[in-house]
């Protein structure tokens, strides 16, 4: 007779179970659209499209808006801003210049915020010609602000269609990636 022992149990590593390459592949591709629709609720882009921001922003320039800065904070002089000015279909481009409040004024081709010359640490393209800044007054009401081109003889701003509503903001513009060769960043400029 023969006797048998029982073989020892091998106990070792659990055996790993491999995911479904479907279930896998679906689980991508749900997580990439999760992804680029909170890059696009969070920013947009535009391209420059005049000449009304030179010498800072040029016709092709593609820039990437923060809706974001406006979503949980505030509008600052000297913003950069994408916007729809009242009661026009068209995004515009131009330069926070005045904020609920403020009263802006031109005069003598200058401009002025609360009686105060504005001192512009960006680079206006030319001085603003009589027929283009013609002396005149706008006192800012709640949620109204005053947006100025960087060329002001070339601009359609403020001065023709009057203070923008805030509802009417798409965002901040933060960064200009085309060309390549000139990506920036857009700091807000200390005023």
């Amino acid at each position: 007779m023969q006797l048998t022992t029982p073989s020892p149990t091998i106990t070792g590593r659990p055996r790993l179970r491999m995911p479904n390459f479907w279930m896998e592949s679906l689980r991508t591709v749900v997580f990439i659209i999760a992804m680029v629709t909170g890059v696009n609720l969070a920013s947009a882009r535009a391209v420059v499209d005049g000449p009304s921001m030179e010498p800072t922003l040029f016709t092709g320039q593609f820039l990437l808006i923060s809706r974001v800065h406006y979503m949980f904070g505030e509008l600052h002089h000297g913003d950069i801003a994408v916007f729809f000015p009242p009661n026009e279909p068209e995004r515009l481009v131009k330069r926070v210049i005045g904020l609920p409040g403020d009263v802006i004024e031109i005069r003598n081709q200058l401009v002025y915020r609360n009686g105060v010359q504005l001192n512009e640490p960006y680079f206006i393209n030319a001085p603003c010609t009589p027929s283009k800044c013609t002396d005149a007054r706008w006192e800012l009401g709640k949620d109204q602000y005053f947006m100025m081109g960087d060329n002001r003889n070339r601009s359609r701003d403020s001065r023709v269609f009057g203070p923008v509503p805030k509802e009417n903001f798409i965002g901040r513009a933060v960064f200009r990636y085309i060309p390549v060769w000139e990506m920036r960043y857009f700091n807000r400029p200390t005023q």
